[in-house]
């Protein structure tokens, strides 16, 4: 097997006494679609800042590209950086710049191609999202899911060898979340890219993956094909598929006072 194009090996992040990722180790395939699962506060968010390199880590080594991005110069890093790209969950758009200018601007700051090309590119990336004809428009004046198609294509301008999602379908409705799960597909299709996708959302997980990883209390308890997790006996994987709610953890005295106290409103009313 090729070298991965992500490697992490025992990260462990904490902040004051708060330990948020625990020895957690992790490979992603060139061409994979990786997914990582995990209920609010499990560590997902804080693993993507640190593929990035947004954050220093406790202990540990995160790879990207074969280069260790915690211990090297910083135009190393800034070369690894360009050859990933990220769509941030709220699209993370500049709301004073058209779309076309948003998708360019990586192109114009970090190339020095002529205007004509970079206008070429910037059609082609909104054309490849369905975006194609409203390169003029501004973020607030388009939808949901066209605001994450956008993000899409800004992250992809730069012809990036790893894509990024942070939470793609939060917040879109079932249909235009299959849309952006079709999208993801046909740009690993097309473009044979290696994605990293941070998400709690199951039905676009099971579509999009080629493996999938899920974070539970900063450590991770699964890492395999969408078939073995689905058939996974872990109580926490169960609890996650089976959408079965925490216990409320209430002592009996507050329960009971809680049941009086509907008592006393049902009857009431």
């Amino acid at each position: 097997m090729a070298d991965p194009m992500i490697s992490v090996d025992r990260l462990t992040v904490e902040y004051g006494t708060s330990r948020v990722l625990d020895q957690v180790s992790l490979e992603v395939q060139r061409g994979e679609v990786m997914v990582m699962l995990g209920g609010s506060g499990s560590g997902k968010s804080t693993f993507l800042r640190h593929i990035i390199g947004l954050e220093q880590p406790t202990s540990g080594t995160v790879r990207v590209l074969g280069t260790d991005i915690n211990h090297c110069s910083a135009k190393e890093l800034k070369s690894v950086r360009r050859r990933m790209g990220v769509a941030f969950q709220e699209a993370a758009l500049f709301d004073s710049m058209s779309l076309e200018e948003n998708v360019s601007l990586p192109v114009r700051e970090l190339t020095t191609l002529a205007d004509p090309v970079i206008q070429i590119m910037t059609y082609m990336k909104l054309a490849a999202v369905g975006l194609g004809e409203s390169g003029k428009q501004m973020p607030q004046e388009l939808s949901g899911g066209m605001r994450k198609r956008a993000a899409v294509a800004r992250a992809t301008a730069l012809d990036p060898e790893i894509l990024l999602f942070d939470e793609p379908s939060a917040g879109l409705d079932p249909i235009v979340a299959a849309g952006l799960d079709q999208l993801i597909l046909l740009l690993k299709r097309v473009f044979n890219m290696t994605m990293f996708v941070v998400t709690h959302e199951l039905a676009s997980a099971f579509n999009i993956a080629d493996r999938i990883a899920m974070l539970y209390q900063g450590s991770l308890i699964a890492v395999e094909s969408k078939d073995a997790f689905r058939a996974n006996t872990h109580p926490r994987i169960r609890q996650f598929l089976d959408r079965q709610p925490d216990a409320i953890g209430t002592s009996t005295v507050a329960q009971q006072r809680l049941e009086e106290l509907a008592g006393i409103s049902g009857a009431k009313a």
